[in-house]
């Protein structure tokens, strides 16, 4: 689903820093718009599938995932899912934006950095920090391609993430909005570093969405993002929440506010 481009002779500077390996548009893949929605798990794919009323036997396959096309009452748009981690999250956006989609939401869940943030509680975040590889092949711009180290914070579209507030209060539920961490090894949340981001006021962790705002900002689109709290480890332990009824509720109550807000985009 990629192909290489062989360039004749030395290469300028415009050219150095262009990619060899390019995303390509899949034959046969379904209409959809200038929106997508990019959905971290399966169970929540099929729940926006169910609730847009869409076939899920319609999947059109892109890499390791699945890729819908949605049109509604004269506005279309793209549901992807699932995945995981900032890498594999990227080649999807990457996929999205060579099909021409230039506003991206992603739906993920998230582990309660901060006290008082608990299971099923829904999350917007203002900021991401960068703790994954992806983003510094997005963010630095050198003559080696951006091969420099990233690090700070990667922002979403505030658009999106004001569509995303405003869609909440209409329909009267509570959120939190703040800052996140966004990290490549889930097992390698340690005690240290959760304390340390405790201190510096964040709110969740998860795996893929500092990695989204960089690569959205390197090719001038808005991404934004949603969140659901799933577990916890403000405690300094390990809290699973999968089971718990308030995630369950959370979950149903962010595909609600998903389906009115990538229809008005």
């Amino acid at each position: 689903m990629t192909h290489s481009v062989k360039v004749r002779g030395a290469p300028g500077k415009a050219a150095e820093n262009e990619p060899i390996v390019r995303p390509v548009v899949p034959k046969k893949a379904p209409e959809g718009g200038a929106v997508a929605v990019m959905v971290g798990t399966r169970i929540d794919l099929s729940d926006l599938l169910e609730g847009m009323g869409v076939d899920p036997d319609s999947a059109f396959p892109l890499f390791l995932s699945r890729l819908y096309g949605v049109t509604k009452a004269h506005t279309g748009f793209y549901l992807a899912g699932p995945m995981m981690g900032a890498p594999y999250a990227v080649m999807i956006l990457e996929t999205l934006i060579a099909m021409g989609v230039k506003q991206v939401l992603f739906y993920g869940w998230s582990g309660a950095v901060a006290q008082g943030v608990e299971i099923g509680d829904i999350l917007i975040p203002t900021e991401a920090v960068i703790d994954e590889g992806t983003s510094r092949h997005y963010r630095v711009r050198s003559r080696t391609g951006g091969s420099g180290r990233a690090s700070g914070r990667a922002h979403p579209s505030a658009a999106i993430q004001d569509a995303l507030r405003n869609e909440l209060i209409r329909q009267n539920l509570t959120f939190r909005d703040g800052p996140i961490w966004t990290t490549d090894a889930i097992f390698r949340e340690t005690v240290r570093k959760t304390a340390y981001y405790q201190r510096q006021d964040i709110l969740a962790v998860e795996m893929e969405a500092s990695a989204l705002f960089s690569a959205g900002q390197f090719h001038g689109i808005q991404v934004g993002s949603i969140m659901v709290v799933s577990d916890e480890i403000s405690s300094l332990k390990w809290r699973p929440g999968f089971r718990d009824d308030r995630f369950r509720c959370g979950r149903r109550r962010a595909c609600k506010v998903i389906q009115s807000v990538c229809q008005a985009l």
